[in-house]
């Protein structure tokens, strides 16, 4: 396989114990990681909502500092993709997918099943499900995305070093150990955490379309199906992927922002119009007021809320931090040209306002129908809420169709930019992966999730994402300290 080094063969060997280990012992496989999840949300909660409002004060300093109008790139580079189609990419590949699973199914848990304060099913629950379900997709997880990118679009671009978590790190230990074992290591376990966060966004993407299926059609919604729409969108995304980065991601990617919109335009128009504004803009204010409250919230004598906090917040921060290598590396690789205040206001506030403007119309759809007993939404399964509120209103079966097309477009998306992400980091930072590696990629990630699937369902995916992002927390902190070493030194040298 052309180019492919050790670092490749290495994670594919890694990633195909974990394959074998949940196909011969699932039980095993599933007790095991349940047991250090347990352990390390109990012991590390309180680093994952340090790191990451840290994170996130970086990124604005980052913004408004000196360093602002630094381009990533030479002085006459320019951007390779235009603003839109630039916006439309990133996003597919930071949420798509999974913003798509969990807009009706968040704020309707947090409401009505298993309430962050309040007591479920009163007013005040229902007007924290929708703050909390802001917080969780707002800003704190594209800070995390826009930190990781940003580095590795300098050292890219800047410092002409290869596209490659570890070479971000040779200001701080040097080129001899990040080119050695140590910065092998750095990048098997980026490739690692990649695969997992990935695995898990397949893993809820597949049970969406088998249960938006099963709700439509009648089809069976059971492992077997979900099989079948893996193998299927995995022909579909290799081939997209075997297209190349200008051709295939792209072009999707602005089908699919596309078509989201006039979904999320026709819930608007058909949906609870004037509730929605309402609470959109009753809930933004609440965000803004509550946001340092809920950002170090750990409830440390309240062990139901604890539980939450655990189940939610840690395990959405851990999926940030797990997808940060393949959307840091994939947003970096598309933003030559750009200056460091233009792409940390393109990623991490943009996307945010549009999360929220999603959650708002879907969510609080899915909300008043419950609120008024119109529907018991929260007796419906994670996987077919959307499809159950969109059920309820006119042109149900319209929009019902046209979100299968969305999901299954964005788990293109987002699977073929994981391809071509994963194919750099195990080729020594290729801009362009060979074919080969790309697919192997494609093969591997759709195996990892089957098999997380059928030994833990949605819980199994968990459990894999925050025991993969863990270590790669440290290495952000490293990058971050790494980046700061290195471009206050060629400041220091231009003032010269």
């Amino acid at each position: 396989m052309k180019k492919a080094t050790q670092v490749f063969w290495i994670s594919v060997l890694i990633s195909l114990a974990v394959v074998l280990w949940g196909a011969l012992a699932p039980e095993n496989l599933n007790t095991f990681t349940a047991t250090i999840t347990n352990e390390l949300t109990t012991r590390f909660g309180w680093f994952y909502l340090l790191l990451v409002i840290a994170i996130l004060v970086f990124c604005v300093y980052m913004m408004f500092s000196r360093f602002g109008n630094v381009k990533l790139g030479k002085k006459d580079d320019k951007p390779e993709f235009s603003r839109l189609s630039w916006f439309a990419m990133l996003f597919s590949a930071g949420m798509g997918m999974g913003l798509v699973f969990w807009t009706t199914a968040e704020p309707i848990s947090h409401a009505f099943t298993s309430s962050p304060v309040a007591e479920e099913g009163t007013d005040q629950a229902v007007l924290d499900a929708l703050k909390y379900s802001f917080f969780h997709w707002g800003i704190h997880a594209w800070a995390i995305y826009g930190i990781v990118g940003l580095i590795l679009a300098y050292f890219k671009f800047n410092r002409g070093t290869p596209g490659l978590i570890s070479a971000t790190l040779i200001p701080l230990f040097g080129e001899k150990l990040m080119k050695g074992w140590l910065g092998k290591a750095v990048d098997i376990l980026a490739v690692f955490a990649t695969v997992v966060g990935v695995a898990a966004t397949l893993g809820f993407g597949s049970a969406q379309i088998t249960g938006g299926l099963s709700f439509l059609f009648g089809t069976p919604n059971n492992f077997v199906v979900q099989l079948i729409v893996l193998i299927v969108a995995t022909a579909l995304f290799c081939w997209s992927a075997w297209s190349g980065i200008g051709r295939g991601i792209k072009y999707l990617s602005n089908i699919n922002m596309g078509l989201a919109f006039v979904l999320l335009i026709l819930l608007f128009i058909v949906g609870p119009t004037m509730y929605i504004v309402n609470m959109f803009t009753h809930t933004l204010g609440s965000y803004v007021t509550d946001f340092f409250k809920m950002s170090l919230r750990l409830a440390p004598m309240d062990g139901d809320n604890r539980s939450w906090i655990n189940a939610w917040t840690i395990f959405y921060w851990a999926w940030w931090i797990s997808w940060a290598p393949f959307v840091g590396i994939f947003i970096a690789r598309i933003s030559r040209g750009r200056t460091i205040k233009e792409f940390m206001t393109g990623v991490l506030l943009l996307p945010a306002v549009v999360c929220f403007i999603f959650f708002s119309v879907f969510g609080v759809s899915a909300l008043q129908l419950e609120q008024f007993g119109i529907a018991t939404i929260s007796t419906f399964s994670l996987e077919t809420s959307t499809f159950g509120v969109l059920h309820e209103y006119p042109l149900g079966i319209l929009l019902s169709i046209l979100t299968l097309f969305v999901i299954a477009i964005f788990f293109i998306t987002s699977a073929d930019s994981a391809t071509f992400v994963l194919g750099m980091l195990s080729t020594n930072g290729l801009l362009n992966p060979g074919n080969s590696v790309k697919v192997t990629w494609g093969l591997i990630q759709s195996a990892v999730a089957a098999v997380v699937v059928y030994f833990g369902g949605t819980q199994g995916l968990q459990n894999m994402l925050i025991i993969a992002a863990l270590p790669f927390a440290i290495v952000i902190i490293l990058m971050g300290v790494s980046f700061m070493k290195d471009i206050q030194r060629e400041a220091a040298l231009r003032k010269k």
